[in-house]
């Protein structure tokens, strides 16, 4: 049974010097010139450690999700870090986010004092973190794919020590491909559609389980359909770079973004998720809802952050950057994440010390499921405890 301690949950702000040219995020912060990061730091009572687990999703907060609080309890230091678009991914530069987490690592390290830093990748931090930690190791990024400066090899962003990936996914990029709603014909117009790739057309003879050739032909239609909006992107920079009039960037909506076959056919990547069923509800009523992925965007974040071709922030690609010790671990039946994911990561990463571990029948957030939470702890403190990362 874990030890369980009383914690103690305090704010952290932390603010640096902003250089963009202009301001992509609503209110004071950015016409100020700051980046103002916002995050909760949970300590375990009389409980000192030398090591901090930093935890960032590159557009949620995640304080108030079971993982920080049941680590803490179980004596692990951990900080939940926001970055500068906390809840709002519209205009997210995911180059930027690397630099955000870079703040909150040179924090815990010189003013906080912790000897070890650990990252935590939950689901959409996964990626987050083997980018940040693939750019500390090696940088070689000096300009976001719109061609925007910055410039994070002179950033001096420090290492983490180790790194963990749970529940979570491969890249932005790849996921929201592979959601995307391949029956779209028309950008303008969601009701314009091919009917026989619309998994959520009733009359369609192409219908769970699916068979190879057609996943093969809907998988195909997906990647299209983003290389479609992305080299719209291009064109509309560059159209506006031609204008010179001051106009620099322009907000547009992606319609139908959350028609995975995953989630209609068990069988496709199967894990024990329920069918008819996706992290956000019903997938049918989600498709077009406002919380989908990617559904408001801005034409340097689609390029940065959702392009299956253009965006830097990839998973396996940096996972194959780092040295680090590296756990993963999946989630038995998660309805996000997909269960190729974790595995295609360990698999990609170079670390020579690496574990990937399951935690059999567990969901992506644990609701209702305290013994699967449990576990994920336990197998989360005792990786930490075996490479002398816990007090």
């Amino acid at each position: 049974m874990l030890t369980s301690f009383d914690v103690n949950v305090l704010p952290v702000t932390i603010m640096y010097q902003e250089t963009a040219k202009f301001t992509e995020t609503y209110g004071f912060v950015g016409s100020q010139g700051m980046v103002v990061l916002e995050g909760m730091h949970f300590m375990p009572s009389d409980h000192p450690s030398e090591t901090i687990v930093l935890m960032m999703h590159p557009s949620s907060t995640l304080q108030q999700l079971p993982i920080p609080s049941a680590l803490a309890a179980a004596g692990v230091h951990l900080m939940c870090c926001g970055s500068r678009y906390p809840k709002n991914d519209t205009a997210l530069i995911m180059e930027k986010v690397v630099l955000d987490l870079g703040a909150y690592v040179r924090h815990a390290k010189e003013k906080l004092g912790y000897q070890n830093v650990v990252l935590l990748g939950w689901s959409g931090g996964g990626s987050l973190s083997l980018f940040y930690q693939a750019e500390a190791e090696n940088p070689t990024i000096t300009e976001t794919p719109a061609g925007d400066p910055v410039d994070l090899t002179a950033a001096g962003l420090i290492p983490a020590d180790a790194v963990t990936f749970i529940a979570a996914h491969k890249s932005r990029a790849v996921t929201l491909t592979e959601w995307l709603d391949a029956s779209v014909l028309d950008e303008l117009d969601p009701d314009a559609r091919d009917p026989e790739l619309d998994i959520y057309n009733l009359e369609n003879i192409n219908r769970p389980p699916f068979t190879r050739v057609f996943l093969s032909r809907y998988r195909d239609a997906q990647i299209a359909r983003n290389r479609k909006i992305t080299a719209w992107v291009r064109e509309m920079l560059e159209d506006l770079q031609r204008r010179d009039n001051g106009e620099v960037e322009r907000g547009f909506v992606v319609h139908r973004t959350m028609a995975d076959p995953r989630w209609l056919d068990p069988a496709v990547d199967p894990n024990g998720r329920k069918p008819n069923l996706c992290y956000l509800g019903d997938p049918r009523a989600v498709n077009n809802g406002p919380a989908g992925l990617a559904r408001f965007s801005t034409l340097r974040a689609w390029l940065s952050q959702w392009s299956y071709d253009d965006s830097q922030a990839d998973g396996a690609r940096s996972a194959e950057r780092i040295s680090v010790p590296f756990l993963a671990i999946e989630n038995g039946a998660d309805d996000a994440c997909p269960s190729s994911h974790a595995k295609d990561i360990y698999a990609a990463a170079a670390s020579k010390d690496k574990e990937i571990r399951l935690i059999e029948g567990a969901g992506h957030y644990y609701k209702g499921q305290p013994d699967k939470l449990d576990e994920a702890v336990a197998v989360l403190s005792g990786w930490l405890s075996r490479h002398g990362l816990l007090a």
